[in-house]
């Protein structure tokens, strides 16, 4: 990272395609000092998303790069890249960014990037996942931080948090429990990535200089 100015904060930029709750969680987590990091900016595929507004009131600089205008996902990428690259950041956060990232890009943020999905890795890569585990009646389903890497949803994990499936639940229901551990988790993860402690070596996570061998489990 690129750490070497002594009184700055790392930094960050979020990409956002929707909400912005995960979002709001990190802002959260800087205002109350559990993460020491910097929000340069804000990145949405998407005009008019709550997101930005939650953004824009917490005085952070926004970038709207509409993805329809493009000809191509290359060529998409390519834009969103040197938007990222002018704001410098040590890290790229995917908070609800919907969007299939080129392995070009991908490579360039090898490291420096990280995604959370709402399914307890490797299960139910993709989406829709809480209307598929429940179809598939299973008993526990959950939400992971992980390294990104050219295999959608398929980077090391980093950390993890399960929660129980309950005969009543709905996706709804579902997802809201899950969103809950997402704003727990995702913050610790970067705060772990802006001390230092968390990196990326081959395609293995390691933390504290260990192999995470398993994923870090937060308990509820």
């Amino acid at each position: 990272m690129s750490l070497n100015k002594q009184t700055a904060l790392p930094t960050l930029v979020v990409l956002i395609s929707g909400s912005g709750s995960n979002l709001q969680a990190i802002i959260n987590a800087i205002k109350a000092g559990r993460l020491n990091a910097r929000i340069a900016a804000v990145i949405s595929n998407r005009a008019d998303v709550l997101g930005l507004q939650r953004a824009t009131d917490a005085g952070i600089p926004t970038v709207t790069l509409d993805h329809t205008r493009f000809d191509s996902r290359a060529a998409f990428d390519q834009a969103l890249q040197a938007q990222i690259d002018g704001f410098e950041p040590d890290l790229v956060v995917l908070a609800g960014f919907m969007r299939i990232l080129t392995p070009d890009f991908v490579r360039h943020y090898a490291g420096r990037m990280l995604n959370i999905h709402p399914s307890l890795l490797p299960l139910y890569k993709g989406i829709h996942t809480h209307r598929r585990v429940l179809e598939d009646g299973g008993h526990e389903h959950g939400v992971s931080v992980h390294f990104v890497t050219p295999e959608l949803d398929g980077g090391p994990v980093i950390i993890q948090a399960k929660v129980p499936v309950l005969p009543s639940d709905t996706e709804q229901s579902l997802a809201q429990r899950i969103q809950e551990q997402e704003h727990i988790i995702y913050p610790r993860a970067i705060q772990w990535f802006v001390e230092g402690r968390l990196t990326l070596e081959g395609n293995q996570a390691m933390l504290d200089g260990k192999a995470l061998t398993r994923p870090a489990q937060h308990l509820n």
